[in-house]
């Protein structure tokens, strides 16, 4: 097993949290509950971890993967820099998460606000997970890459003849 193999397994679990951390703060929400709150918390700063780890194993795998034929390098570039910002978000949502926590057990009157906040930092970094994740996709799977996204050098990659 490689690095790549290893970011492969490890990069879906930074968009799989936010998401059932979302659905979790808005079940609580509508709830009333403050266990289940708590509990998107603490998936959002699970999710943060993760994105250490896939941050950390993105490296490493950038090594293997830019050594293959036909991986160009506009698109690591691409996933790198739209990784790094998604990181910022799920490093800021863990953050405030763990804040969250903190009033929650304090019983603050300004929780619910807090709890609003947290949601919409949550949708923001799931909006950049989506990104980065597709962006990711697109460095070997050519068939979901958008035909603006294609390189000049890699419009015909084929080696086929369109030329009829």
């Amino acid at each position: 097993m490689n690095e790549a193999h290893i970011h492969l397994i490890i990069n879906h679990l930074p968009i799989i949290f936010p998401i059932a951390g979302i659905i979790a703060i808005i079940t609580g929400l509508i709830s009333k509950s403050e266990s289940v709150k708590r509990t998107s918390f603490l998936i959002f700063i699970l999710g943060a971890l993760a994105t250490i780890a896939a941050m950390k194993s993105g490296e490493g795998a950038e090594d293997v993967v830019e050594k293959i034929s036909g991986v160009s390098e506009v698109y690591i570039e691409k996933h790198e820099e739209l990784a790094e910002r998604f990181a910022i978000f799920s490093y800021l949502l863990g953050g405030i998460s763990l804040l969250g926590l903190w009033i929650s057990f304090k019983k603050n009157a300004n929780s619910n606000i807090f709890n609003v906040v947290i949601l919409s930092i949550a949708l923001s970094t799931l909006f950049l997970a989506q990104k980065t994740g597709t962006s990711g996709g697109e460095i070997r799977h050519t068939e979901i890459r958008n035909d603006s996204t294609v390189p000049p050098a890699e419009n015909n990659s084929s080696g086929e003849d369109n030329d009829e």
